[in-house]
C-alpha cells in the first residue's frame, strides 16, 4: 500500500494534498469536511478589506454626528473588531480539526505585516502563508523596486515568528527563478506556486466593469509544472504547487516535478469536498502500479536537475513544438 505522507514547510502532513485558502476553509463548523486533507489554509486576512470595513463603519457612524444627544445615545462609540474576528476564526479552526492549519496573510505596510503575523503566530497555527498578491497600479514603481520591497517584507516577518514561513508567489515576474532564489535562503521555508490573480471583465450591454470567478482547470498547472522543476534541487525550501490542480494526475505530474505539495480549490468547488478522498486514491493506485513505496520515491524525478533530456524546460523545447505542429494538432484530420 502506497505511503503518502510528506513534509512540508517542516511539518509531517499525511498527504501532500492541502486545501488552498478560500471559502472552503472560512467556516470553522465545515472544517470536519477536509479532515482527509493534508493541511488546510484558512482564506487570507486582507489589511484591504479591513481598512475598508473600517470606513464603512466610521461613514455610518456619522450619518448620525448632526443629531441631538438623545438620538446619538441610540448608537453607541463602537470600536471595529480589525483581525479579530479573523483571529478567532484561526484559533477555533485549529481546536476544530487535527491536520496543520496555515493562515494566510495579505498586507500593504510593513508594520501591518508584521503586526498581524505576530497576532496570527498567537493563536496557535502551524505556518503563515505571505499572499504577496500585487497588481501593478503606478506606473513610476520599477518591478526591482516591488521585489526588493517583498523580500524586505519577508525579513521582517521572519524576524518578528517563529513559525514557518511560505511565500504565495504571483508568475509575473520578470524572473521568477531569480525572486524566489532571492527569498529562500533562511527566509521562506516553502513557495506556492502561483497566485491566481482575478482579473477584470466588462459588460458590453451596461458598459460597465464586472467581478466574476473563473475556475481553474488542469492546463493552468502547467505553468507551475515549469517552474517547479526548473527549481527543485536548487534551493532548500520546500515548493507547494497551485492552481490547476484537479485530478490525481495533476497531482502527480507536480510531484514528479518536485513539489512537496500541492493545493487545491477549484477541482472542490467543482467536485466537491468528497474529491479528496478521489484525488489521494488516484495518487495510491497509480504509485502501486509503478511500484513507488512513498512521495520521496519519486518527487523531483522529472525535475531539471534528474532528467536526463538537457534540453527539457528550455527554450528549444517549444521551438521544436512550433516546427511540429502538424503532428500535434492535425493528427485526426490524417486518419
Amino acid at each position: 500500500m502506497a505511503n503518502l505522507k510528506t513534509t512540508y514547510l517542516g511539518l509531517n502532513l499525511k498527504n501532500p494534498l492541502i486545501v488552498g485558502a478560500s471559502s472552503l476553509t472560512g467556516d470553522p463548523e465545515k472544517l470536519h469536511k477536509l479532515k482527509d486533507a493534508g493541511a488546510i489554509v484558512i482564506k487570507s486576512l486582507f489589511e484591504e478589506q479591513i481598512q475598508l470595513e473600517e470606513m464603512e463603519m466610521m461613514d455610518a457612524m456619522q450619518e448620525y454626528a448632526d443629531r441631538n444627544a438623545e438620538m446619538t445615545s441610540l448608537f453607541p462609540t463602537l470600536k471595529h473588531a480589525g483581525p479579530k474576528e479573523h483571529l478567532l476564526m484561526l484559533k477555533r479552526a485549529k481546536q476544530s480539526i487535527d491536520i496543520p492549519v496555515i493562515a494566510s496573510l495579505n498586507a500593504i505596510r510593513d508594520d501591518t505585516w508584521v503586526e498581524y503575523a505576530e497576532q496570527i503566530e498567537e493563536t496557535g497555527v502551524d505556518a503563515i502563508e505571505l499572499n504577496f498578491y500585487i497588481t501593478p497600479r503606478n506606473f513610476d514603481t520599477a518591478g526591482a523596486d516591488t521585489i526588493k520591497q517583498q523580500i524586505n517584507t519577508l525579513n521582517k516577518v521572519q524576524k518578528s515568528i517563529k513559525i514557518p514561513i511560505a511565500v504565495k508567489l504571483s508568475p509575473f515576474y520578470t524572473n521568477p527563478l531569480s525572486v524566489v532564489s532571492g527569498m529562500d535562503v533562511g527566509k521562506a521555508k516553502g513557495f506556492v506556486l502561483f497566485n491566481k490573480l482575478f482579473q477584470p471583465d466588462i459588460d458590453i450591454e451596461k458598459e460597465s466593469l464586472k467581478q466574476s470567478i473563473v475556475l481553474s482547470n488542469s492546463y493552468d498547472a502547467r505553468l507551475a509544472l515549469r517552474f517547479t522543476g526548473l527549481l527543485y534541487g536548487n534551493i532548500k525550501a520546500d515548493i507547494a504547487s497551485s492552481g490547476g490542480i484537479i485530478t490525481g494526475a495533476d497531482a502527480i505530474k507536480a510531484i514528479l516535478t518536485g513539489a512537496s505539495a500541492f493545493q487545491v480549490v477549484s477541482s472542490l468547488y467543482k467536485n466537491g469536498t468528497d474529491h479528496i478522498k478521489t484525488i489521494l486514491s488516484d495518487i495510491e493506485k497509480w504509485m502501486d502500479s509503478k511500484g513507488y513505496d512513498s512521495i520521496e520515491d519519486f518527487k523531483g524525478k522529472l525535475s531539471r536537475k534528474n532528467i536526463k533530456d538537457p534540453f527539457a524546460y528550455r527554450r528549444s523545447q517549444y521551438v521544436d513544438i512550433l516546427m511540429q505542429s502538424d503532428k500535434y494538432l492535425f493528427k485526426d484530420r490524417q486518419r
